[in-house]
């Protein structure tokens, strides 16, 4: 079988609100949106995750299908379809109220795929962060690990425990990834460079922190390399840390960056090439945010 990435973590579905007070549906949730950004960029996945035989399930289930994901286990832990709704700001941002259960059944470590990726509710949340956090532990050293923190303080909040387990998936990370409000709420009062070291004396290679319209960052043991960000249009940001982040998997999947050993691998990488990794993710996240809802570009669209 070709080497594939696995995707681990939630699904659902986010009922957007606009700013006329109309209502309207997308399939989503952070590592959905993270399994169809790599099947649209031409990457084989397999994704880990949870929804339940209803109309918002099918909703998922036809959209997973449609971008050529496949299903690594039986979704059907749950016995609803979790929803997200969310409001559009002014400026494009997303606030968002959850209704949401996490739940995950067994993830077969075979086939053992270049890199596993997991990220926000479906790494912290339980009962199925536990499940999460020991597939990772399996597969530690055999593929890169890959954690986008991407905080949703409205459903897990923001205490000592939220923090300790963050961190605990940050320590069998390789690449972290973190946006400045992720920092903000797990680290207040520390400024972002400071947040992101401490994170990556957890064990990771490196930490990615994105600041929106003010760039991205990579923040590895040997230094810094900064980027700006892609002007562009703003429709809203669903998905575009999601984007961002399955962009950052494609670029160093083309590098041969990925795999076994992905510790060391990605601690030597030369700044050149980091800033060539971040700028690929930005253009990426760029395409996704002009247009309404989680909907990451095609490889062709970044030509």
């Amino acid at each position: 079988m070709d080497p594939d990435v696995l995707v681990v973590g939630e699904s659902l579905v986010d009922i957007v609100r606009s700013a006329d007070g109309t209502f309207l549906e997308y399939a989503g949730g952070s590592a959905a949106n993270v399994a169809v950004a790599l099947a649209r960029l031409g990457r084989p996945v397999r994704f880990a995750t949870s929804y339940a035989d209803d109309r918002h399930g099918r909703m998922i289930d036809e959209h997973l299908d449609s971008a050529g994901v496949r299903l690594a286990a039986d979704p059907g832990a749950v016995l609803s379809t979790s929803t997200a709704e969310a409001t559009i700001g002014a400026d494009g941002a997303a606030s968002y109220v959850f209704d949401l259960e996490w739940r995950l059944n067994p993830v077969a470590d075979d086939p053992l795929p270049l890199a596993v990726h997991t990220c926000s509710l479906g790494a912290v949340l339980l009962p199925g962060a536990d499940d999460v956090f020991g597939l990772l532990e399996r597969l530690r050293g055999r593929a890169t690990i890959s954690y986008d923190v991407n905080a949703r303080p409205a459903i897990t909040g923001t205490g000592p425990d939220l923090v300790a387990r963050v961190e605990r998936v940050a320590g069998v990370a390789d690449l972290v990834k973190a946006s400045d409000e992720d920092l903000e709420a797990f680290y207040p009062g520390l400024d972002h460079l400071t947040a992101a070291r401490r994170l990556l004396a957890l064990g990771p290679a490196a930490v990615v922190v994105t600041r929106g319209g003010a760039g991205a960052g990579w923040v590895g043991t040997t230094g810094e390399v900064e980027i700006a960000s892609v002007p562009v249009v703003v429709a809203d940001t669903i998905g575009a840390g999601d984007t961002f982040g399955a962009a950052l998997i494609d670029a160093l999947w083309e590098r041969g960056r990925l795999g076994a050993g992905g510790n060391e691998t990605l601690r030597a990488l030369g700044s050149d090439e980091i800033f060539d990794v971040l700028s690929h993710a930005a253009r990426a996240a760029a395409v996704t945010v002009s247009r309404p809802g989680a909907d990451p570009p095609y490889r062709a669209e970044l030509a």
